[in-house]
């Protein structure tokens, strides 16, 4: 599969506007795409993103992971 095709076959990608606590629908669909992966995520299954990038994680494992790549600091 390669990152274009939709990895959930019929559906459409949803566009999202992710808020503190909730999500706001912007163009309807089935799925978003993981922001670290591109994962397809089912929207009844999104459960962790990030407000200030407006992304969205498959899991709290590739949020944490995520937040850890963008926060570490090197010597």
């Amino acid at each position: 599969m390669n990152f274009l095709d939709s990895g959930l076959p019929g559906q459409r990608e949803a566009k999202l506007k992710y808020l503190n606590a909730d999500f706001q629908v912007m163009r309807e669909g089935d799925f978003v795409r993981c922001g670290v992966t591109g994962d397809p995520i089912k929207l009844e299954n999104l459960k962790y993103w990030d407000v200030e990038r407006q992304i969205a994680f498959r899991s709290a494992e590739t949020s944490f992971t995520d937040f850890l790549k963008k926060y570490r600091r090197t010597p």
